[in-house]
């Protein structure tokens, strides 16, 4: 069936006049409202008003415009049911063959700060759903249009297809709608449960990104949703796994601690060596002696732009993934050699403009857990006044614990890390007891030929016994960062005074499970 009749009613006009004048062109009638009739008149599109064509005005300041039998009878009828077809002749109900519609920027208007109830309300749109839910529905006869990408493949079926549509892109299109209605409206939810004092229900509709060779194992399904593009760029190598998008994840989240040149080494979304230098391949070369047996097959990340000397010093190793902001031409030839190394531009911060009131969320048997984001540290300031020793650290101790503070926090728990002012010098992640922790970290230090004399430790939480403390100080830490919190605080307060060592508890624990 040809397409004669479209109503058109956007938000987001990108690319609607130049698709309007095609369809004009094609020689579709074509019926607005408001703001898009306005855009349309005023370059050259002839438009009929909602209004006229209803023969009911806009009323309610707009609110009721489209909510109407000769709209919604035009889409919903089934043409090849003589019974609908004798009703819309009776009622004088014409078809509508296409709908053009976007929805009020609901989403965009409560992330602005400060958004109050009444402008977040006043954005929830009404009849911009109903259209395209009835239109969907009736996806046989109808094409409904929600995303402006769509408007080239419309264009070329109705070329291709002597002004019709095909019913294989009418029914993407329907499915699209539902896909976006369920999360505008999941959206809408979230935010009115959410400015109640207890949340009751949480919905969920992501778009699919892509479907995935397999999951953590190969007998496990996967799939990957939401956004991830919107982060991250493939450059090179095959497509992605599901533990690779993890090891992502987890490296852009740590990278963003740290503002100074950093290159960071990951295993299994654990760090297993930070270094920071001005120079790329310096700071390389610092996180790599942290442990250079865990980087086989991991995932390495930098904040800086990839130089070609570092592209040779890490094409030295078998590595899954590098991930950078983006990369020197000769870096990038030299690295695409590896045909299966997966290259990756990232896009931008992964907590672009996000604050403490984001969440995150995981799944468990039974349901998903919410909780608000970690975000990254703040820097020295977060141990103004929570020295806890009679011996205050030095300015150089300082920027170890910084260091040490920043990692740990991205080190599955229970986790260790010792640093020094710019380089991670041992790991513990993962154990049961803090105690192991140490001892793996000071091992991991040991074996790779690093000492750990004036170094210092960072525990993700707080040292329920001295004995971790005391095991840092004879390992050579002069140092520590902590929560603190524990029920024996004094004792571990007194080992370190014991022993000279300076330490901050910071009140802020960093568990990662």
């Amino acid at each position: 069936m040809k397409i004669q009749r479209a109503l058109v009613s956007v938000s987001d006009k990108t690319g609607l006049v130049e698709f309007a004048r095609e369809l004009q062109a094609l020689g579709v009638e074509i019926i607005s409202t408001g703001g898009t009739s306005a855009l349309l008149r005023k370059n050259g599109v002839s438009t009929t008003d909602i209004s006229s064509f209803t023969g009911s005005p806009e009323i309610l300041d707009g609110r009721v415009k489209t909510l109407h039998p000769k709209v919604h009878g035009g889409l919903l009828y089934l043409r090849d049911n003589e019974e609908h077809c004798a009703a819309a002749t009776a009622n004088g109900i014409q078809p509508i063959d296409l709908v053009v519609v976007n929805l009020y920027p609901f989403e965009a208007t409560i992330a602005k700060p400060g958004v109050s109830l009444e402008e977040a309300i006043e954005n929830i749109d009404i009849g911009g759903p109903s259209m395209l839910r009835s239109a969907a529905k009736n996806y046989r006869s109808v094409t409904v249009v929600v995303d402006p990408a769509d408007y080239g493949d419309v264009l070329e079926s109705m070329r291709t297809n002597g002004g019709a549509t095909t019913l294989k892109l009418r029914e993407r299109l329907g499915i699209k709608v539902f896909v976006n209605t369920s999360r505008y409206d999941g959206a809408i939810a979230n935010y009115l449960d959410n400015a109640q004092e207890a949340a009751s229900s949480l919905s969920l509709s992501l778009p699919c990104t892509a479907r995935l060779r397999y999951g953590e194992n190969p007998h496990q399904k996967a799939a990957l949703y939401g956004n991830f593009d919107d982060y991250f760029q493939k450059l090179h190598g095959k497509d992605l796994s599901y533990n690779n998008i993890l090891d992502i994840s987890a490296a852009a989240e740590l990278i963003e601690e740290f503002t100074e040149p950093t290159v960071a080494i990951l295993k299994h979304t654990n760090p297993c060596g930070v270094g920071s230098d001005p120079d790329l391949r310096e700071a390389w070369d610092k996180a790599f002696a942290t442990d250079k047996q865990a980087p086989f097959g991991g995932i390495i990340i930098t904040n800086r732009v990839l130089t070609e000397p570092l592209a040779r010093a890490i094409s030295e190793i078998f590595s899954e993934v590098i991930i950078a902001p983006d990369f020197e031409p000769d870096a990038r030839a030299l690295l695409q050699k590896k045909k299966n190394l997966r290259l990756m531009r990232k896009l931008r911060p992964a907590h672009s403009g996000l604050s403490a009131e984001d969440t995150i969320l995981r799944s468990v048997i039974g349901g998903v857990l919410e909780q608000a984001r970690d975000l990254p540290c703040a820097g020295e300031s977060e141990f103004v006044g929570k020295v806890v020793t009679t011996r205050a650290p030095s300015p150089d101790e300082i920027k170890a614990m910084l260091f040490a503070w920043r990692v740990v926090k991205q080190v599955k728990s229970n986790a260790i890390v010792y640093a020094s002012a710019d380089r991670t010098l041992g790991i513990g992640a993962g154990q049961m007891s803090r105690i192991d922790a140490s001892r793996i970290a000071i091992w991991k230090a040991h074996d790779a030929g690093l000492s750990l004399k004036g170094s210092a430790i960072g525990s993700d939480a707080f040292f329920p016994f001295a004995d971790g403390l005391i095991a840092a100080a004879e390992a050579g830490a002069t140092c520590a960062v902590q929560p603190g919190g524990s029920v024996r605080d004094a004792e571990v307060i007194e080992a370190a005074n014991a022993r000279g060592m300076a330490m901050v508890c910071t009140g802020a624990r960093h568990f990662k499970h």
